[in-house]
């Protein structure tokens, strides 16, 4: 599963791309690295049209997964769209879109260690969105923290890719890189937008990075 992704982009670009009108994310920073938990960018349809603003990384756990716990730290890849915890969350009134420039996947290699193998849309990481699910929650998400409301995200996966596979053979996220994409799933009905939850076109997809902690669009030597 994904649980590392990168966001280079500038805000300007993730706004004309995805055609948002307005923009609450104030000063958003390059974001080379991005962990569960994280307040990171999503676009949606707001009030007032679309708009980019931050919400964290995890959607709220199903309630077999909590019991027994008081802290929910958040699911951060939705496969299972038919399960009841989903559906709720599938109308367009939750429907985001993720933008990334990179994303990782972790490679098991042969001594038993792990590394981040990076993948993106050729060497210089052009901007896509993972298609992703968001909801406002009141919840205890670190004991230190105590309970907080906040804007929480997700984002869909599917099959791994024969670009993926090799890494990490279960899933890969789900990968929006046309406008008509975006469109669909931010406003299309239900059973159509759920189409889009298929892997991407291996063409579209390359190793640009291993072994490190995050990515940088400036370097993309592999090492």
């Amino acid at each position: 599963m994904c649980n590392l992704y990168s966001m280079t982009a500038t805000q300007d670009a993730i706004r004309k791309l995805s055609r948002a009108r307005t923009d609450r994310t104030g000063n958003l920073p390059s974001m080379p690295a991005i962990w569960p938990d994280t307040a990171a960018p999503i676009v949606r349809e707001g009030p007032e049209g679309r708009e980019l603003t931050l919400a964290r990384w995890g959607m709220p756990s199903p309630a077999f997964a909590l019991q027994g716990r008081t802290v929910d730290r958040g699911v951060t890849n939705i496969r299972n769209l038919s399960s009841p915890h989903w559906r709720r969350w599938l109308g367009t009134e939750h429907r985001c879109l993720v933008p990334f420039t990179s994303f990782s996947e972790m490679e098991r290699l042969p001594d038993g260690t792990t590394r981040p193998v990076w993948f993106a849309d050729g060497p210089d990481r052009p901007l896509h969105f993972f298609a992703g699910l968001w909801t406002n929650r009141t919840s205890v998400r670190k004991v230190k923290e105590g309970e907080i409301n906040a804007d929480l995200f997700g984002f869909l996966t599917t099959e791994a890719n024969p670009v993926v596979a090799p890494v990490h053979p279960r899933a890969m996220p789900v990968i929006l890189t046309e406008p008509e994409e975006f469109e669909l799933w931010l406003t299309g009905p239900t059973d159509i937008a759920r189409e889009l939850q298929r892997p991407l076109d291996p063409k579209k997809l390359e190793i640009v990075a291993l072994g490190r902690k995050e990515d940088s669009q400036t370097d993309s030597l592999l090492r």
